[in-house]
């Protein structure tokens, strides 16, 4: 059973995860939030959106994360966890109103459907009045 609770549950954008994954820099809140995941103290919501992004991005090599790393590292923490694109998410994506790249705004919407906080370093996101982020 995880020690985690809903006071420390998040969710994560594609360059957020890739982001770790690869050992790059990370905003000093994003980088706390994965340790502390990875030590038990926290979730971490992986949106399905986020895994076929990384798919596209790994197959046209603009990353090196690969599918197959993110399952493995989701198998070696178990804090890590998908979360599917399903209709509760889709409803919530269609009040966001100011994201209007679809990816992102489903990204989005996973977080605002489970009322957690979005580890994004992106702008428009970060901008948005929908969704509360962190870096």
């Amino acid at each position: 059973m995880s020690s985690a609770t809903p006071a420390n549950e998040f969710v994560t954008d594609t360059m957020g995860l890739v982001l770790h994954l690869e050992q790059r820099r990370l905003g000093p809140k994003a980088k706390a939030t994965f340790e502390a995941m990875e030590s038990g103290t926290a979730i971490i919501y992986i949106p399905a959106i986020v895994l076929a992004e990384i798919l596209y991005l790994s197959e046209k090599q603009r990353i090196s994360t690969s599918v197959r790393s993110v399952g493995e590292y989701l198998t070696q923490f178990p804090n890590c966890r998908e979360m599917p694109l399903n209709l509760t998410v889709i409803q919530s994506a269609t009040e966001i109103t100011d994201i209007p790249e679809l990816h992102d705004r489903l990204i989005a919407a996973t977080a605002r459907s489970l009322n957690q906080p979005l580890i994004t370093n992106d702008p428009v996101i970060q901008a948005s009045a929908f969704v509360t982020t962190m870096w």
